[in-house]
């Protein structure tokens, strides 16, 4: 799935083509996603796109009576297109513009999302989401409160979306190798220190990451068409069983939460709690 580095650079790409446009028309050819798309999507006609936003891994175009909300689930991808382009089988939705371009949605296995949010009110996807790793709102002490009473592993938290939002798989891994975390270490042993440098460590990790372009994945490429170029310097993700970059011990892998999870036993020791 996309993380939020892929998001946010999907936001970058589309947002130069539809921020100040009029959105004509709303063409659903299949309306079966993740979710049924709603019908007030489909009524947004003649009606200009004020702003391009990402919550989360959500993106959210404002229109003057609420925002269209899209998500790219596990195969989806955005692209700006000739409106009159002849669709593919997977292109299930586009958003016409009056200029002639259109943005089209394409997804594979239909895990993505478009949903609707009324003017003044909070989609209930939304409504709960934490702070957004790369403001202000995600401090050392947001983490550090978030963990003292928990004995789930870290890598769990980080991942939760009730504490900071965004931080997936990929980037968990990669943030917990270069703070020198266990991922395995229960959140509450965590020091404060440690987990304040992780806290810096995930806006670095995933600043770097849009910079790039965000991870390559099977099923990502940007709204231009161009993979991600991160995967390049993954350190740690994807590479169980081969020697760490810093000591050169054989990376291990284990499932945590149902996910892959690799790190290296000498560099992100397991601590006994004294």
């Amino acid at each position: 799935m996309p993380e939020l580095p892929e998001v946010e650079v999907s936001r970058l790409g589309i947002s130069p083509h539809l921020q100040g446009q009029q959105l004509t028309k709303v063409v659903a050819r299949q309306r079966q996603l993740r979710w049924w798309v709603p019908d007030e999507v489909l009524q947004q006609q003649q009606q200009p796109i004020l702003a391009v936003r990402r919550r989360a891994k959500y993106l959210l175009l404002d229109l003057p009576g609420g925002s269209i909300i899209l998500h790219l689930g596990m195969s989806g991808h955005l692209k700006v297109v000739p409106a009159d382009l002849v669709p593919g089988k997977h292109d299930h939705l586009d958003l016409l513009l009056a200029n002639g371009t259109a943005l089209r949605l394409n997804d594979t296995r239909r895990f993505g999302a478009v949903l609707w949010q009324a003017q003044g009110e909070q989609h209930p996807l939304l409504a709960q989401l934490g702070p957004e790793p790369l403001t202000a709102d995600f401090t050392a002490e947001t983490l550090i409160q978030a963990c003292q009473r928990r004995g789930t592993a870290i890598k769990l938290v980080l991942m939760d979306n009730h504490v900071v939002v965004g931080v997936g798989n990929i980037y968990a891994n990669e943030a917990l190798f270069k703070a020198g975390i266990n991922p395995q270490q229960p959140a509450r042993d965590v020091s404060a220190d440690k987990l304040a440098l992780l806290c810096t460590i995930v806006k670095e990790t995933l600043a770097a990451a849009i910079v790039q372009g965000g991870t390559t994945l099977r099923d990502f490429s940007q709204v231009d068409g161009k993979p991600g170029y991160f995967k390049q310097e993954l350190l740690v993700y994807g590479r169980g069983g081969q020697p760490c970059v810093n000591c050169g011990t054989a990376l291990s892998e284990v499932r945590l939460g149902q996910r892959s999870t690799v790190f290296c036993p000498l560099c992100q020791p397991l601590l006994q709690k004294n």
